[in-house]
């Protein structure tokens, strides 16, 4: 994966609101993350979300985060129209083969042939089979102190794009839950980003809370995939910032 600047920003989308991915897209993210592990979203609403996505920026690049690792599951969201995935707890090479088999067509996977949105219903076939497996983005979550003990063996599968941090479950499997100032983490954290380079993978990290000058740390110390927040946090933050103004302003 070739970025054509120096980092890629973006978000999460869990509302399953046709709507709100629109704006956010029109808004000038450079990718929007349909989350398909933590929402109540479905893989038909999943389809909508998409073409608001491309509706609002045909530029932004629609992805999915997977709510495991199945094969008959991948399929059907890579036809639905998602030009990246994102697979959750990523332990083992095993778990990293699967993906690429799931995501790649033959020779390089086992991904079935079937007509759907992703190729224009068929209008588009040709060339869409013809630059699928280049062009499908492949990112895997390395959320848990498995994974990072494991990161050789998975970052050695031909076919990973970038390797994304789920900072939150990955404090939690290493005893620290959310403590991210604790020296183990920053010691992972480092670690992760060098085998990103060794290997020639993208770092990314999901900053949960809409901070901004967190972000910009995050992009200074390597990291390539900034997910900026996540629709519900963003409008759950905005309303209660608003409300804590008028407030105290009123006074």
């Amino acid at each position: 994966m070739k970025l054509k600047k120096d980092y890629l920003l973006g978000s999460w989308i869990n509302t399953g609101s046709a709507i709100v991915s629109e704006i956010m897209s029109a808004s000038g993210f450079d990718f929007l993350v349909v989350d398909t592990e933590h929402s109540a979203i479905d893989i038909g609403q999943t389809q909508i979300l998409f073409q608001a996505i491309m509706a609002g920026n045909p530029e932004c690049i629609p992805m999915v985060r997977l709510a495991g690792n199945v094969y008959s599951e991948t399929k059907r969201y890579l036809d639905a129209g998602a030009m990246g995935v994102i697979v959750p707890l990523v332990n083992t090479r095993n778990d990293a083969e699967l993906i690429i088999e799931s995501v790649k067509y033959p020779p390089h996977g086992m991904r079935g042939v079937g007509f759907g949105r992703s190729h224009g219903y068929g209008f588009n076939f040709d060339s869409y089979m013809k630059n699928s497996n280049e062009k499908t983005i492949v990112g895997v979550q390395i959320e848990h102190i498995k994974g990072v003990n494991n990161i050789d063996e998975i970052f050695s599968v031909q076919g990973i794009d970038f390797a994304f941090i789920g900072p939150y479950d990955l404090t939690a499997s290493m005893r620290i839950t959310a403590q991210f100032d604790h020296p183990d983490y920053h010691e992972v954290i480092k670690k992760i980003i060098s085998k990103c380079r060794e290997y020639k993978i993208l770092p990314g990290i999901h900053v949960v809370q809409p901070d901004t000058n967190e972000a910009v740390r995050r992009i200074r110390e390597g990291f390539k995939i900034i997910a900026y927040s996540l629709d519900i946090t963003m409008l759950g933050y905005s309303c209660r910032k608003g409300i804590i103004d008028i407030n105290l302003n009123i006074k």
